[in-house]
């Protein structure tokens, strides 16, 4: 039997640490649930930046964001959104924006190297609203490998198992995560929103006799409903939300659980 198993990154195969940045108030948000911050309002999105970290800390901290990505060109995608929201929609309300200034930026990423130490990778994103056309928020995401992810990564590839990984997240911050777990970059899938990260799961299930989607947050339900085995990790929050709960087939603690969710289930 073929069988692929396509993992979430953040708070799956990493521990996730996130501070973010409420824009109107000054207000600082540890450990915020980006999924959360964006599910306020149908019309919420969360921009991830592709841009390296010490271009921005080099920015003058009075420059606007939307100043910033206009003059150096810098890419960013809709990583995830409560309701659809196209690219260039979520331009416009970064235009708009007169607020959300590089300071903002510079004070969530000193916030998050302070919290975690020996720091794997750094992601920087924007939170916006579509219908203010303004920028709410903005987060800054740190993170480090969980100790048993290369063990299971290897193990999967040792019983000939596929491995995928379908992030939010742009190949700035997953190329290193794969060459570090031996993931194949031809087998990772950068900025997948909830319905890419479906699709994949669809189009792997052409290939593969069973398909298993392994996420941590709300935007990885579709892709669970899609696979053949949705595996909830609470590993990152120890908790579990309740629709997550019903979404999921199983529901494991440590990602090292999975290996023995696909011997009782297939073997």
């Amino acid at each position: 039997m073929k069988i692929a198993v396509v993992f979430d990154s953040a708070g799956t195969l990493l521990r996730m640490y996130r501070v973010a940045k409420n824009i109107h108030t000054g207000e600082y948000l540890d450990e915020v649930v980006t999924t959360e911050l964006v599910g306020k309002k149908p019309y919420c999105a969360l921009l991830v930046m592709q841009v390296d970290s010490n271009k921005l800390v080099n920015c003058p901290p009075g420059m606007l964001i939307s100043d910033f990505i206009r003059k150096y060109n810098i890419d960013i995608e809709v990583g995830c959104s409560r309701a659809h929201v196209e690219k260039v929609t979520a331009l416009s309300a970064v235009e708009n924006d007169t607020e959300a200034k590089m300071s903002d930026l510079q004070d969530v990423m000193a916030s998050v190297k302070r919290r975690c130490k020996n720091i794997f990778y750094m992601g920087v994103g924007l939170v916006i609203d579509v219908d203010s056309k303004n920028i709410p928020y903005v987060i800054c995401t740190g993170g480090k490998i969980y100790s048993n992810t290369p063990y299971v990564i290897k193990t999967l590839n040792e019983r000939n198992i596929g491995v995928y990984i379908a992030s939010g997240d742009s190949m700035r911050n997953l190329s290193p995560l794969a060459k570090n777990v031996c993931v194949p970059q031809s087998c990772v899938f950068e900025i997948s929103t909830p319905k890419k990260k479906e699709e994949i799961v669809k189009k792997l299930k052409q290939q593969y006799d069973r398909v298993i989607m392994v996420g941590d947050g709300i935007n990885d339900i579709l892709a669970m409903r899609a696979a053949d085995l949705g595996v909830l990790s609470i590993q990152q929050t120890g908790k579990c939300p309740p629709l997550l709960c019903e979404e999921a087939d199983v529901v494991i603690k440590d990602i090292k659980e999975i290996i023995g969710v696909i011997e009782k289930k297939y073997s």
